[in-house]
């Protein structure tokens, strides 16, 4: 079958180990969303959008209620939200969020891994000035007007709308509002009848630091190893695309 078998593959392979990572990670914040306010997604606006974001990538249904099932047992662990800041190689800031329910094993495994490729861990706050929290909402731009539904939003604390295309190749439209006005965001989304792709909390970089194409390999192997961490939930840097 040759080596175009063999890279398919791979490649399949890849995508559903992604694919894993990505249910871990939305189970976690089903759980936590659970804990934190109750398991009716009418009630809890944080449930409701980590469901939402778990259909955006295809979250069988019965993973999805087996985890809200799951969260509501006593018993279940809680997680600590945990936010680790360093430097990669080559001068790259990176910021690592966690969810984990053993810290000093996800503090140490964040540690060895910016050691083992030529980065250093840094002291919290230390990148405040290089990202900034924003709320992330994507949806599909269809045939929607978007001049004016920017002047619909403004009032719900729109910063910018683009529209992007998705890995897929897909148009996107995407919106950037403060951090504080992520609730705000999504009852207008709502009340305009928007069905978004997801909507997230996430860090945007204020500045970006160039590099080599030699030098974002190095940079990627670091960035590689930390997404592959169970106790990690994202991974954001500055490096120049």
């Amino acid at each position: 079958m040759g080596r175009a078998f063999e890279f398919r593959k791979e490649r399949k392979f890849k995508r559903w180990a992604k694919m894993a990572v990505q249910f871990t990670r939305l189970g976690k914040e089903i759980v936590m969303a659970v804990k934190a306010g109750g398991g009716d997604v009418n009630t809890n606006s944080r449930l409701r959008t980590a469901v939402q974001n778990a259909k955006a990538v295809n979250m069988p249904k019965d993973r999805v209620e087996a985890a809200i099932k799951r969260a509501t047992n006593r018993d279940e662990k809680d997680y600590e939200e945990l936010v680790y800041e360093g430097y990669a190689p080559h001068g790259v800031a990176v910021l690592v969020e966690t969810a984990t329910d053993n810290t000093n094993r996800t503090v140490a495994n964040v540690r060895s891994y910016f050691t083992k490729y030529g980065g250093a861990l840094g002291k919290t706050g230390s990148l405040d000035f290089i990202f900034t929290r924003k709320a992330v909402f994507t949806f599909d731009p269809g045939d929607r007007d978007l001049e004016e539904l920017e002047f619909e939003l403004i009032d719900a604390g729109l910063e910018d709308l683009f529209v992007e295309a998705d890995e897929a190749g897909n148009d996107i439209a995407v919106i950037h509002t403060a951090f504080e006005d992520f609730g705000k965001m999504q009852k207008a989304l709502e009340e305009i009848g928007i069905e978004t792709k997801s909507a997230k909390l996430e860090r945007v970089p204020q500045s970006f630091h160039e590099v080599t194409e030699e030098q974002a390999v190095d940079i990627m192997k670091l960035i590689d190893r930390l997404e592959e961490d169970d106790d990690v939930q994202a991974v954001y840097h500055n490096m120049a695309e």
